[in-house]
């Protein structure tokens, strides 16, 4: 039988440039001390520890929580590129749900360096092998950096499928950079217009502009995720809940579909958010919020439609008519997103499940969404890995 599992405590750092911040090791414990002194237990409590990171060596969870407290707990490092975050957050949560513990740290950073993302093992094939395949055939451009030429084709196909302009990516970071405006976290805070985004450096003609990418940064988040009888015991917040949530990888279609969209994870995204769906009984019409994985204003933009969140060739409609901000139908990414609060790898979906779980306690400040009761987390990674989570309040 599945247990109920509550988001007891939430910490995360300010994002900020590679080069300005502390060593990893001082921000992810930073981070998890803030997420213990918001659910009101010590590191004596903590039970198991999933801790996401992406570009590090092996053990440095270990050597982060050894910062905190050596209590001979299990602590599991986690690596699933772009949703490690999530991916430890899915771990925790079964931990829970199966009854074989009660009290779980989940913790993500990174230290990251400047410029576009790279593989550090040359030594030995790539994972990435088939999509840069498939990439080189649908895309070619190789004279454009890997994660440019997978999203930005990603775009591309849904351009030239629906004819969506480049101002329909340009109003989705303008909309980003208005939501960060009120969050102190993030790592851009600066107000910019579609035109300024038009306007910017144009890294590919047609199709992607600088300020429609996320920046390398660094940063950290955490969460403790407790039982319902451990949070009765202590007199823990009860007040949000982990309401349903899947993790899928690829399928087929992502490499025989001659599709940039599925190559990048659509049918992924689309999948688990139907289990999602189908395990709480809720739906895209029940959403009051979302954070979802906007690495580019690309894959926001093709995410809404893989969601639900509007129909499959929708998406420009549903961003000219507000509905993906305040007084629209969904609030996405009140944070202001990976576009403008940064993306440090393995810090990112833990800091998604911040953000909400502040919506839902209606503690979220000046980006406070009125009346957050169900909140939807998209967490992606290529290679690839898609963690989707509802949240709920009590």
């Amino acid at each position: 039988m599945s247990r109920k599992v509550f988001v007891s405590g939430v910490g995360m750092i300010p994002f900020t440039k590679p080069g300005a911040s502390a060593s990893y090791d001082q921000m992810g414990a930073s981070a998890a001390r803030m997420a213990l002194e918001d659910a009101g237990i010590s590191y004596a409590d903590i039970e198991q520890a999933y801790v996401g990171y992406v570009y590090g060596d092996s053990t440095s969870g270990q050597k982060t929580l050894y910062r905190i407290g050596m209590t001979g707990i299990p602590v599991v490092n986690v690596n699933n590129n772009c949703s490690t975050g999530s991916t430890a957050l899915f771990l925790a949560r079964q931990a829970i749900a199966s009854g074989a513990a009660d009290c779980v740290l989940v913790l993500g950073f990174e230290q990251m360096s400047p410029g576009a993302l790279g593989s550090i093992f040359q030594d030995r094939p790539s994972p990435f092998d088939a999509f840069d395949a498939v990439t080189d055939k649908l895309v070619g451009m190789p004279q454009i950096p890997l994660a440019l030429r997978y999203f930005g084709g990603a775009g591309l196909s849904h351009m030239k499928k629906y004819g969506t302009p480049l101002e329909s990516f340009a109003k989705i970071r303008a909309k980003a950079s208005r939501h960060a405006a009120n969050n102190p976290m993030a790592l851009f805070r600066q107000v910019v217009t579609p035109d300024d985004v038009m306007n910017s450096t144009m890294i590919w003609p047609g199709v992607m502009t600088k300020l429609m990418a996320c920046p390398p940064t660094c940063g950290a988040a955490a969460a403790v995720l407790v039982s319902e009888n451990f949070a009765k015991v202590k007199g823990l917040s009860t007040g949000v809940y982990i309401a349903g949530q899947a993790m899928t990888t690829d399928r087929p279609s992502t490499f025989d579909s001659d599709d940039m969209m599925r190559v990048v994870g659509y049918d992924m995204s689309k999948e688990a958010a139907a289990k999602v769906y189908e395990q709480t009984g809720l739906g895209p019409i029940d959403l009051d919020v979302v954070e979802l994985h906007d690495c580019f204003a690309h894959n926001e933009l093709i995410t809404y439609e893989a969601l639900g969140l509007c129909p499959e060739g929708g998406a420009e409609k549903f961003i000219d008519y507000g509905d993906n901000t305040y007084g629209g139908k969904v609030v996405t990414n009140p944070s202001g997103g990976l576009l403008s609060k940064g993306h440090p790898l393995g810090a990112t979906g833990v800091a998604q499940c911040y953000e909400l779980t502040q919506q839902l306690r209606g503690s979220a400040g000046a980006r406070q969404v009125d009346g957050a009761r169900v909140a939807l987390q998209h967490n992606l990674g290529l290679g690839g890995a898609c963690v989707v989570t509802m949240y709920r309040a009590s």
